[in-house]
């Protein structure tokens, strides 16, 4: 059975959805660099590893970068070892979610583990939609956010 908070569950918060739009936005940056990076690494150098093999590394990569640049902005707000644990802990399903979709679509286009202009913005696209509600959802709920965004009303976001 539901409880009453589920049911009265606001989608439509515009405060809620810009300062979680904002979160995602780092989350995509920073799992950009590593994953685009490793792509790329690969893509020049021609090392013959699969593209399943490329995509996890590069998954994994992404994650990685994803976190110590969450940590690094967090660090504003609080210590590093607190910085680290909360950047880890508040937003892994959202990282590999967008990781997933990311590395999804560039095989469904390129056939492979292959960056190019045509790709690139489709992939950050679809990596910024694909956890975009999950991250309004846990802002929402929890008030747990990766990033300060004092400037996006986020004083109303658990009305």
């Amino acid at each position: 059975m539901s409880s009453n908070s589920e049911i009265n569950f606001d989608w439509f918060c515009k405060p809620t959805w810009m300062a979680s739009a904002y979160n995602t936005m780092w989350c995509l940056i920073g799992c950009s660099i590593g994953d685009f990076g490793t792509i790329y690494y690969f893509q020049v150098t021609g090392i013959p590893w699969t593209t399943l093999n490329i995509m996890l590394l590069a998954m994994f990569n992404g994650i990685l970068t994803s976190i110590i640049l969450e940590t690094i902005i967090l660090l504003n707000q609080m210590g590093i070892a607190k910085a680290f644990k909360t950047a880890i802990g508040m937003s892994l399903i959202s990282m590999v979610s967008m990781e997933i979709a990311m590395n999804s679509v560039d095989v469904l286009i390129t056939g492979g583990a292959e960056l190019n202009l045509f790709v690139l913005p489709i992939m950050l696209i679809v990596g910024f939609l694909t956890p975009w509600p999950y991250n309004y959802w846990r802002l929402k709920k929890f008030g747990i956010s990766c990033c300060p965004s004092d400037n996006m009303g986020s004083e109303n976001l658990s009305n």
